[in-house]
């Protein structure tokens, strides 16, 4: 994604978008014959591989076997899915739950109510009745269970009843979830324990529609099987898990690669997994449609296709892309879909985005093209909605008029970042979920325009022509902010409009388990400063410069993101302080400790603004005493900022590679796998993207591991290069600095994977070694 609005005339290049699995027992191969349609392979081209969504191995005899859920009685659907989770989410009380399927309810509806120790909860999905608990816990418990951390160590032992019965229903009916790219930022080695408690999440603050990624790539691998590619140019072709989102996206092919057979089968069961979780709470698994994305020489192996090259993304090669209109591409699209009901079953939602960040049409009518994907879609999935990504010009006029936006859904990715808009006019009355990206790249900085969120989601729908039909929880990376996660969520459940004010005090009433009057003084100061950015050009708040190329002028580590200070930086010390005086017995709470972590973290990297300034000063004056001075203060920062957050579990680098290398069959694939999942974190791709494309660094956050191995050397290279520079009066050396992070991306020194150290006393030591805050 780019910050900037395009330009006239030619489609630009642009930013990435935004921008794993359960360990399986292998499944026996078996040989299958082209999907109908499809063009005969040649002799001798290779048996297939198939995975089915509801074939296991079974352990003991390695027997592929059919599993079958019992069939729920007529005029109801099994809470037993919604059960599972919730015994997964309060193992200590889910016992005081009676969740009531509830078929006669309204759409989306749930109703709460109960005595002490004897809750009900009636839903018209399993989702719903998990949302159910969510409003419970938050409005009666007075519980959070956040995205990360929790409360739930603190509810009495006999959970409060409910005053009256209340009864909630949804305000739209979509509620979105998951960037395209979130599988590459937040973890595309991540376990099935992993993403079903993604899901839980999910289901318990009110989103019923889910995208899934995991294992898409296995559609792409079978169908085109059989339109004259092996299974080893097929292989050579898809990218590392990291990088698969963009691949998707129609950006690049190949880096990171090549993905064995054995991954890519672990990775579609993973997937076929998580779209049966989903099915089982009645929520939709959203999967990528077929647009055209072809390989190399399509054109050449499949006689009467047309295909136009797609031209440079960020310094790599667009895959080329296949005329929709052609008759070749109504055989892949059905073979691809073919191929994906038998991983992943059917869904009624689609996600796909055409000429996404840039391309080339060529000779290709954008609305002829159009109507043909939407008609593919349909031949395959009668009614599907087609979900397109909503951002910068997309999707175009020319798109629009081609299909029946009757079956469309606008995810809008710009609501909360511009201002004057009317999304009615721009796209004609096509019905558009109203969304937000305020995480780019997985930074690890706080902050979003919740504000804005609150001033147009009431109004946008109360419009008399409104088209806003949903909410789309968009964020490049999850498992940042939990009270953007919270708030945004909650707007689709709230009859009435959300004051921001009195909902932070809420949030700090239950995110510890109880009111505190420190808590609520901390995040007041969180709302007024990083939650309380206003729209009219970002979206999301500044990153840190301990985690930017180093450099006397750095006003920030990703080329695209903010390059100031979004909100006055006391707000965040203050709250740090604040924080501290937070009641002992409150400070067990994983949702306390993640907290805390946070705000040192960003105090810190706050104060980094500060420094560098000085250090630059310092420099420019040739004072070496008080230049030594100032980068030791600096490398002690960088220092604390490494040991604060290897206290807690969501801020480790070794998380994130023992995962990579997990998924590795030998050292040879473990290694690759790693460098896929550290060069998205550091270069992104090769030089011409890191330098050419300025994507190094774009997925910057500030991690235990990540910070001393890669960050601190870099600016100990610098700084160690400035100061001879200043003893030996000369100019200072040359570094390549992307040479610097190749090097460090084809690491594979270990990481430790579990926090260390008391996150209380290493906040503490934090706060006393910045500045105090002025008072507001």
């Amino acid at each position: 994604m780019t910050h900037s609005m395009p330009r006239a005339g030619r489609r630009p290049v642009r930013r990435p978008l935004a921008l794993a699995a359960l360990p399986a027992a292998l499944l026996a191969l078996l040989c299958a014959a082209p999907a109908p349609g499809a063009t005969a392979p040649g002799a001798g081209s290779p048996a297939r591989a198939d995975v089915r969504s509801d074939v296991r191995t079974d352990a003991g005899a390695g027997v592929p076997t059919r599993v079958r859920a019992a069939a729920p009685r007529p005029g109801t659907f099994d809470a037993a899915p919604a059960r599972a989770a919730l015994e997964r989410l309060l193992p200590r009380h889910a016992g005081q739950f009676t969740l009531v399927p509830d078929t006669a309810a309204a759409a989306d509806t749930f109703t709460v109510s109960g005595t002490p120790g004897a809750i009900t909860v009636r839903g018209s999905t399993g989702a719903t009745l998990l949302t159910g608990v969510g409003w419970y816990l938050q409005h009666v418990a007075g519980a959070d269970i956040g995205w990360p951390g929790d409360s739930i160590g603190m509810l009495p032992a006999e959970l409060p009843g409910v005053p009256a019965p209340v009864t909630r229903s949804a305000l739209v009916p979509h509620r979105y979830a998951l960037n395209d790219t979130d599988d590459g930022y937040s973890g595309p080695y991540r376990t099935f324990e992993e993403h079903q408690r993604q899901i839980d999440l999910l289901a318990l603050h009110g989103i019923n529609e889910v995208f899934v990624q995991a294992g898409a790539e296995y559609p792409y691998y079978r169908a085109l099987q059989g339109f004259g590619y092996s299974a080893e140019e097929l292989r050579e072709w898809v990218p590392g898990p990291g990088h698969q989102s963009w691949w998707l996206l129609q950006n690049l092919s190949g880096f990171g690669g090549p993905v064995s057979e054995r991954l890519m089968r672990e990775r579609a069961e993973l997937g076929g997994r998580i779209a049966e979780q989903l099915r089982g709470l009645g929520m939709t698994p959203v999967l990528p449609g077929y647009f055209g994305t072809v390989p190399p020489e399509f054109a050449a192996r499949n006689p009467g296709s047309a295909t136009v090259p797609q031209g440079d993304w960020a310094g790599f090669d667009r895959p080329d892309w296949l005329d929709p209109a052609s008759a070749v591409f109504g055989k892949l699209a059905a073979a691809y879909y073919e191929e994906q009901r038998a991983v992943f079953g059917d869904s009624t939602m689609y996600r796909m985005s055409p000429l996404h960040e840039g391309g080339q049409t060529g000779s290709v009518d954008v609305k002829s093209a159009a109507g043909a994907i939407q008609d593919a879609l349909h031949a395959a999935h009668p009614g599907a909605l087609w979900a397109v990504l909503g951002w910068q010009d997309d999707p175009t006029a020319e798109l629009l008029a081609g299909v029946d936006t009757s079956k469309l859904l606008i995810l809008d990715g710009l609501s909360d970042r511009y201002n004057r808009l009317d999304r009615e006019a721009r796209w004609g009355g096509a019905p558009y979920a109203m969304g937000t990206i305020y995480n780019f790249g997985g930074h690890t900085t706080i902050g979003a325009n919740t504000s804005v969120w609150i001033e147009r989601f009431g109004p946008w729908r109360a419009k008399s022509n409104s088209a806003l039909a949903g909410i789309a929880y968009l964020p490049e990376a999850t498992g940042t902010n939990p009270a953007a996660f919270d708030l945004f969520t909650d707007l689709a459940w709230e009859p009435g409009p959300v004051d921001q004010r009195q909902w932070f005090a809420g949030f700090a009433a239950r995110r510890y388990g109880r009111p505190d009057a420190a808590a609520a003084a901390a995040w007041e100061e969180l709302r007024k400063g990083p939650y309380s950015t206003s729209s009219g050009l970002w979206s999301e708040s500044q990153d840190s410069l301990f985690t930017a190329r180093p450099s006397l002028t750095a006003a920030g580590a990703a080329y695209w993101s903010p390059k100031s200070m979004r909100y006055q930086a006391g707000s965040v010390r203050r709250a740090l302080d604040h924080l501290l005086r937070v009641d002992p017995r409150l400070r067990g709470t994983s949702a306390y400790r993640f907290d805390l972590v946070d705000t040192a973290r960003q105090a810190l990297a706050n104060h980094s603004r500060v420094l560098l300034p000085k250090i630059k000063a310092a420099y420019e004056a040739k004072d070496l005493t008080r230049f030594r001075e100032l980068t030791a203060e600096w490398r002690d920062g960088e220092r604390r900022l490494d040991t604060v957050t290897g206290s807690d579990p969501n801020f480790l680098l070794g998380s994130w590679l023992a995962g990579a290398r997990s998924r590795g069959a030998d050292a040879a694939e473990q290694d690759r796998y790693e460098y896929d999942a550290r060069s998205i974190l550091s270069v992104w791709g090769r030089r011409s993207t890191s330098e050419g494309g300025f994507l190094h660094d774009y997925a910057n956050r500030e991690w235990s591991g990540l910070i001393t191995e890669l960050y601190a050397r870099r600016w100990d290279a610098y700084f160690d290069s400035l100061e001879e520079a200043l003893v030996r009066q000369t100019a200072p050396r040359a570094i390549d600095w992307h040479a610097f992070e190749e090097d460090w991306a084809r690491r594979t020194t270990r990481h430790p994977d579990r926090p260390s150290g008391d996150p209380y006393a290493l906040a503490a030591q934090v706060a006393s070694a910045l500045p105090a805050a002025s008072v507001n």
